[in-house]
């Protein structure tokens, strides 16, 4: 399995485990996969899809491999490496005797020639060409618009209805596409798994409804019990104008926003279901449109997203652990640090530390805080619009606004690393500890290691505001442990 830390990758791996498969996942920083519930139950191995030598070693004795990963926006020639991670893939599955290769790409629409489709699905679909010409049976599963809770097109879809009555919109509203529901999805791949060996082919996987984009935020509206929206088609939105619009009003950030309105531009639909003569459609299955509303809303409600499409490291951020201090020989490391003794027990500081972030702030000048998100955005960062996967518990991996939670020991430390645009690498630590009298202790230490001399620029003109931001926050989330109600 690549991809594990994926949006659909993290949901499929618990359901080939309970399908009676063994699963063994490739992934760059396996500590990221450490807390997710079944994580005991799978092999974890380390190694990139780019590397030849750690995907040899991961496909040793593997039977099937899904190939989940994408290079999308992590640069100009990222189509170039979604070729080169495909190659590697195929060739060394080839070499291992791989008996399955399972693919999850995109639709493309009819009759349109590949130089016009969007670089996002110009790449997907090359890289199903290369996986089924590798010599090795191969599935390659193409979906339009996954609607499930915390996947990037739903939660596109979800924020755009629920955050704008009258919509001035992009023309690719009117576009006709063919949404599919997220379980149906882990459901054909799931079964891919047992496909006869003589199958090497495309399979379009859609649900029953065909429909535009204007159709389903409406309909959305009404199964989510908002008033009808008012909807304006203009042709004047560019998928890079747009994408900015969907950047502003939604957590989708713009560099992603693009290549899902890219994607729209043509009409998406499926040309066949072949898939059920192989992995047969329970009754009420395919899902329709508003029962896969109803069930992600249903999820979200409840608290019970397992995966977001932030659950995957953001294109582009840095993805370097902390280095080693004091004796890093590395360059510079700036450091801010923070101590209080804080009058609660060490449970009531965690939870507040664990709960950070999201609807609970970050303790120190909302203000501030905002508007450092909203300028992330307008330079294509991820701005604070993230959130949280949970309200109250976070895990290895985890997205957690424009940070990511690099470290995590539960009631002792919560290390985050900063995927805001930043010219250079930034942490976030927040410590509990005991003094030597037994008090509880919140420790604070933000680190910033400046990439040349805009770097360094940055790094001393925000040195004045440490004091009010770093301070202010040690100090009132030493307060929130404090206060009655045992800082829950």
């Amino acid at each position: 399995m690549t991809g594990a830390s994926g949006y659909i990758g993290g949901r499929l791996v618990p359901e080939l485990l309970d399908a009676g498969h063994r699963v063994r996942c490739l992934a760059r920083n396996p500590g990221a996969l450490r807390d997710h519930p079944w994580a005991g139950r799978a092999e974890t191995v380390r190694g990139d899809v780019t590397d030849a030598e750690s995907v040899a070693a991961a496909l040793d004795g593997v039977d099937v491999a899904y190939y989940l990963v994408h290079a999308l926006g992590s640069g100009r020639d990222f189509e170039e490496t979604d070729r080169r991670a495909a190659r590697v893939f195929a060739e060394r599955a080839r070499a291992a005797g791989v008996r399955r290769i399972v693919y999850l790409g995109g639709l493309t629409p009819e009759g349109v020639p590949e130089r016009e489709l969007s670089p996002h699905l110009r790449s997907r679909a090359e890289v199903g060409r290369i996986l089924l010409e590798s010599g090795v049976p191969t599935a390659v599963l193409r979906a339009a618009v996954v609607i499930g809770s915390g996947s990037a097109s739903f939660e596109m879809l979800r924020y755009l209805t629920e955050r704008l009555p009258l919509m001035i919109t992009p023309s690719w509203v009117r576009t006709p596409v063919q949404p599919v529901a997220v379980r149906d999805v882990l459901r054909y791949l799931v079964g891919c798994a047992r496909l006869p060996e003589e199958v090497n082919r495309t399979f379009d996987v859609c649900g029953p409804d065909v429909m535009t984009y204007r159709a389903m935020m409406r309909r959305y509206a009404a199964v989510a019990g908002l008033p009808r929206r008012v909807i304006l088609p203009v042709p004047l939105l560019t998928p890079g104008l747009s994408s900015l619009w969907v950047g502003l009003v939604t957590p989708v950030p713009a560099s992603l926003a693009r290549p899902l309105a890219e994607s729209l531009r043509h009409p998406v639909t499926a040309r066949e279901h072949d898939i059920a003569r192989y992995v047969p459609d329970p009754p009420g299955h395919p899902l329709g449109f508003e029962a896969g509303v109803e069930l992600a809303l249903r999820r979200i409600k409840e608290a019970e997203v397992s995966t977001r499409w932030s659950s995957a490291a953001t294109p582009g951020a840095p993805s370097e652990p902390l280095p080693t201090d004091p004796d890093w020989a590395g360059g510079s490391l700036y450091t801010d640090h923070r101590s209080r003794v804080v009058d609660a027990p060490p449970e009531a500081l965690w939870r507040v530390i664990e709960g950070i972030g999201g609807e609970n702030g970050w303790y120190s000048l909302p203000l501030a805080w905002s508007v450092r998100g909203f300028l992330d955005r307008l330079v294509g960062g991820v701005g604070l619009r993230r959130g949280r996967r949970d309200a109250a518990r976070l895990r290895a991996g985890d997205s957690l606004d424009f940070w990511r939670v690099e470290e995590l020991e539960r009631g002792r430390l919560l290390r985050l690393r900063a995927e805001m645009r930043l010219p250079g690498l930034a942490w976030l630590e927040l410590r509990v500890a005991r003094d030597a009298r037994g008090r509880t202790v919140y420790r604070q230490r933000a680190l910033f290691h400046p990439r040349g001399l805009a770097g360094q620029a940055y790094w001393w003109s925000v040195v004045p505001f440490h004091a009010v931001v770093f301070g202010g926050m040690a100090r009132n989330i030493a307060r929130a442990a404090e206060a009655p109600g045992d800082g829950a």
